[in-house]
C-alpha cells in the first residue's frame, strides 16, 4: 500500500497590482467598462421595475500604485446578490472607494427604463422606453449623482411651416436631460417635462384617430431645436428641486443628411454660491 501523495503549500503569490510604479504618474479612472447586472428601480405608477443595467466603475489611482484590484468591482456588485436599487447606489460608491483605497471613485449605471402609454384617441396602450443613466462620483467623501434621459420626441420646423403652402417637414429628435436634485424626483416626471415642450410626444402604438392626432398637433406646435433647449431650460429655472442642468436637443433632419443640435447647461447651486475675493 502506497502512501497518498502530501499536497505542497501552495507557494505565495505575488500581488503585482500594489507594487510600486516608478513613473510617478497618477491615473483619473481606472476600472471596468459594460458590465451588466439587474437592478431595480422606483416606477411611479407600478412602485418598481426591474431591468438590466450596463456599469462603468472607476477609482483613482496614486501616481505610486502600478495598478487597481479589477476583481474588486465585481465583488462589490455581486455582494449586492441579484438586485442593486437606487438607494444602495450611494453605498455602492462609499464602498468602491474604501475597498480600493481610493480617494474618488465613479459608477455609471445605464439601463434601459419602460413607462406605459396610452394613445390620446384611441385609448390604446404601449410600452415606451427611455434610456436612463444614473451616474455618481465621491471624492474626498463627498458625493454627487446625476440623473441622465433620452426621451425621443416629435419636432416640426417652424420655418417649414411658415414658407410651405401644404405642410411642414418634421423629424425625431432626441432630447437628453442630466440634472442634479435636491430632493427625489421620478424618472417619470423628467420624461412628462420634456415630452411637453416638444412638437408631440411619441407612443408604441398608434390607431388611425391617435395618427391624425399627433400629426395636427405636431403642426401646431412648431419647434426649432433651440425652441427645445429653451424650452426645457424655463421649466428647470423654475423647478426648485433641480440644483443643476444640462439639455441637448438633436433633431434628426428628414431634409438633410445632417443633425440639428442645441445644449443648455446651467449650475443654479454655482451661481447663488456667494462670490470670493
Amino acid at each position: 500500500m502506497t502512501a497518498a501523495p502530501s499536497r505542497a503549500r501552495p507557494a505565495c503569490i505575488a500581488d503585482v497590482q500594489s507594487s510600486a510604479d516608478t513613473r510617478h504618474i497618477a491615473i483619473d479612472k481606472v476600472g471596468i467598462k459594460d458590465i451588466r447586472h439587474p437592478v431595480r428601480v422606483k416606477d411611479r405608477s407600478q412602485g418598481e421595475q426591474h431591468t438590466v443595467a450596463i456599469f462603468n466603475m472607476y477609482v483613482e489611482l496614486p501616481h505610486n500604485f502600478k495598478g487597481t484590484h479589477m476583481s474588486r468591482f465585481v465583488e462589490i456588485l455581486n455582494s449586492y446578490e441579484t438586485e442593486i436599487s437606487v438607494e444602495s447606489f450611494h453605498d455602492m460608491l462609499a464602498q468602491m472607494a474604501q475597498r480600493l483605497e481610493a480617494g474618488a471613485g465613479h459608477i455609471e449605471m445605464a439601463f434601459p427604463y419602460f413607462v406605459m402609454k396610452t394613445a390620446p384617441v384611441s385609448g390604446v396602450q404601449s410600452l415606451m422606453d427611455y434610456q436612463v443613466t444614473f451616474s455618481g462620483e465621491i471624492r474626498d467623501g463627498r458625493t454627487l449623482t446625476t440623473t441622465r434621459v433620452v426621451v425621443p420626441v416629435t419636432s416640426l420646423c417652424p420655418c417649414s411651416k411658415e414658407i410651405s403652402e401644404r405642410g411642414a417637414h418634421n423629424q425625431r429628435s432626441h432630447v437628453t436631460l442630466s440634472v442634479r436634485t435636491n430632493r427625489f424626483v421620478w424618472v417619470e416626471d423628467l420624461i412628462d417635462l420634456v415630452e411637453k415642450q416638444a412638437s408631440c410626444e411619441l407612443y408604441g402604438l398608434l390607431k388611425r384617430p391617435d395618427e391624425k392626432y399627433v400629426t395636427e398637433r405636431a403642426y401646431d406646435n412648431p419647434r426649432f431645436v433651440e425652441d427645445m433647449v429653451r424650452e426645457v431650460a424655463s421649466v428647470l429655472n423654475a423647478d426648485d428641486r433641480i440644483d443643476a442642468y444640462t439639455v441637448e436637443s438633436e433633431n434628426f433632419e428628414s431634409i438633410h443628411n445632417h443633425s440639428a443640435y442645441a445644449l443648455i447647461t446651467r449650475d443654479k447651486l454655482a451661481e447663488s454660491a456667494p462670490a470670493t475675493v
